[in-house]
């Protein structure tokens, strides 16, 4: 057992630290602006945007491309909400007085990262009905996963956590969608 301890606080510091180094990009102001921009289209604007865009222009395909994306963020906002009220797990900036929060958190709690589940599960949904999009979104999804760590509002272990979840939600969508595959 005081093995496992262990491991946990080492684990726990190195986080703290690698946070610490990813906050410093943002002393940095193109740093700073740069991932302040690409979070808060990540918030929703690219995405609904895109939705949108899917929806006028992509015919058939991109109706369902974007209606597809409403269900998976709907079912994704509500189960990160249940997760964070759950975990109420508290920002890097609130733990640590070495990190600064570059741009105001929109709650309270840190686990998962809302932007970064958001983010992987649109882009595999959009680039599932079309695979073109991955030279934009993957770029765009990293981004936002990185300003959440870089801004001081997450650990990696809630951008890795939400990550998975992301993935889990859009595969399961994908499978239960006739069709419609990722390859």
């Amino acid at each position: 057992m005081m093995q496992k301890l262990h491991w946990h606080s080492g684990w726990v510091r190195r986080e703290h630290e690698w946070c610490v180094s990813a906050n410093r990009a943002g002393y940095l102001e193109r740093s700073r602006r740069y991932f302040a921009t690409v979070s808060r289209w990540g918030d929703g604007p690219a995405w609904y945007g895109l939705m949108a865009t899917l929806f006028v222009f992509g015919g058939g395909r991109g109706v369902q491309a974007a209606l597809h994306m409403a269900v998976l963020g709907a079912v994704s906002l509500i189960l990160y909400k249940v997760l964070k009220r759950w975990t109420r797990r508290p920002r890097p900036f609130a733990a640590d007085g070495r990190i600064q929060a570059w741009v105001a958190p929109l709650d309270e709690f840190s686990f998962p990262s809302g932007h970064t589940l958001h983010a992987v599960g649109f882009t595999i949904i959009a680039c599932a009905y079309f695979p073109l999009l991955a030279l934009i979104l993957v770029p765009f999804s990293v981004s936002v996963a990185l300003s959440r760590v870089v801004l001081g509002l997450h650990y990696p272990s809630d951008v890795l956590a939400a990550t998975a979840i992301g993935m889990s939600l859009a595969s399961l969508t994908l499978w239960l969608t006739p069709g419609v595959t990722l390859f």
